[in-house]
């Protein structure tokens, strides 16, 4: 019987609209379940979802017919219009055009699970711009530092 199996574990990152502060704790508790449900609604997996004020990252699992730009595409349509109707102070909101999307090793999983865990702390620290720098330099892309 022939079949199709695939595992494509993805940490994907977003931020907001010029990385405006629009997701402030209240926010985040209510859109990170939010945010799962649709990854896991397009039959896709996800396992963890976290970040701070000005952006998210995911640890997911592409399933096997999904398109990483369609599912960023998706997610990020689904959510903006979602925080827009559940809350008047956020009619103004969007996110930035583009995502950065690194692939993971099932071995790294438990690790990037964490690190996005412990996002609030990390950026007491780090700025998003300066995160996004050491993902792009760690993965060796090339980018235009112009859109960092």
């Amino acid at each position: 019987m022939p079949q199709s199996l695939s595992l494509n574990l993805v940490h994907i990152i977003f931020s907001t609209k010029n990385r405006h502060p629009f997701l402030d704790k209240n926010t985040r508790e209510r859109l990170y379940p939010y945010m799962a449900q649709l990854i896991r609604d397009k039959g896709s997996e996800c396992y963890r979802v976290g970040g701070v004020e000005d952006h998210v990252h995911l640890a997911i699992r592409l399933s096997k017919t999904a398109t990483l730009s369609k599912t960023v595409s998706e997610l990020k349509t689904g959510t903006s219009k979602w925080l827009k109707e559940v809350s008047p102070k956020l009619s103004k909101f969007a996110w930035q055009e583009g995502y950065g999307a690194f692939s993971i090793s099932p071995k790294d999983l438990s690790a990037v699970t964490n690190y996005i865990d412990q996002q609030e702390e990390h950026h007491q620290k780090v700025s998003f711009q300066d995160e996004f720098r050491q993902f792009l330099k760690q993965y060796d892309m090339e980018y235009d530092e112009d859109y960092v």
